[in-house]
């Protein structure tokens, strides 16, 4: 599994691809939202570079951790995105904390959780761009709304960051092949293998899918086989993803038509709905 700052170099580089196409097409309200998109990843790079922190990959070992004693002193909006980039997909305050526990070091509670996206949103409105990243509601595909308890990264793109009727099994599917690739990853290098939480979080999502745990297995046997969870995630997402990936880039296209940058991250109010579908 890559690290922030390989998610960040990749999706720099595709932005950078996404913009010369669109201006290439002549789509210049496009290539115009990709550059403020890329400027925020640019951001993000920059910052990750210069921390004091360096970037460490995720520990599922139950030893002892390196860089533990600074991961604990990052504040819980860096814990946040750590566990983000590492699923790939919006995801509620549990799942979030699920995967912190299993992965990385510090403490990261919900109660933590509860008022950070307002506060992010409250920080981007009194100095918008300050920061390199900004935590940030899904959107809902058809109001462009912000869906309950779904948060994501600003850096990542509106497709992403929207939800439609098929996105919650296809992020389901798609968090199940992360977690699974990460435990496999750092498991080669572990001498006491995956911790007891890590165990338990590849479980909830294995038994949830068909085909990804033998017969008979329970959760107090061996962590379930990586590479049985993601051959049977990815069957299934092949059956739901294309048409996933059609509502989410229709509801994007709406929203980089009638919203600004600021409602394209955080949403639209619910009583702007109805002037937005006039």
């Amino acid at each position: 599994m890559s690290d922030p700052l390989d998610a960040l170099e990749k999706s720099i580089s595709v932005l950078r691809r996404a913009i010369r196409d669109a201006s290439a097409a002549g789509d210049m309200e496009r290539a115009s939202e990709l550059r403020a998109q890329l400027r925020r990843a640019e951001r993000a790079w920059d910052a990750l570079i210069d921390t004091d922190v360096p970037p460490t990959p995720p520990t599922v070992g139950s030893g002892p951790v390196p860089g533990g004693a600074q991961g604990s002193m990052l504040p819980a909006r860096e814990h946040v995105h750590r566990a983000l980039v590492l699923l790939g997909i919006p995801a509620a305050p549990k799942l979030i904390v699920s995967v912190h526990e299993a992965f990385f070091p510090g403490e990261l509670s919900a109660a933590k959780l509860s008022s950070l996206r307002r506060d992010e949103e409250r920080s981007y409105r009194s100095a918008p761009g300050a920061r390199p990243y900004y935590l940030c509601p899904a959107l809902t595909h058809d109001l462009l709304t912000p869906a309950r308890a779904l948060i994501t990264i600003s850096t990542w793109s509106l497709e992403q960051r929207v939800i439609g009727p098929l996105s919650p099994r296809v992020d389901f599917l798609t968090a199940a092949m992360r977690i699974a690739e990460t435990i496999h990853t750092v498991a080669r290098s572990s001498e006491t293998g995956p911790s007891a939480a890590a165990r338990r979080l590849l479980w909830r999502f294995a038994v949830n899918i068909p085909g990804a745990t033998p017969v008979g297995q329970t959760v107090h046997d061996a962590v379930p086989d990586p590479h049985l969870v993601i051959a049977a995630a990815r069957a299934e997402l092949n059956v739901h993803s294309d048409a996933d990936r059609a509502t989410r880039a229709e509801a994007a296209r709406r929203a980089r038509k009638r919203l600004g940058e600021d409602s394209q991250l955080f949403g639209t109010p619910l009583r702007n709905v109805k002037r937005l579908q006039a």
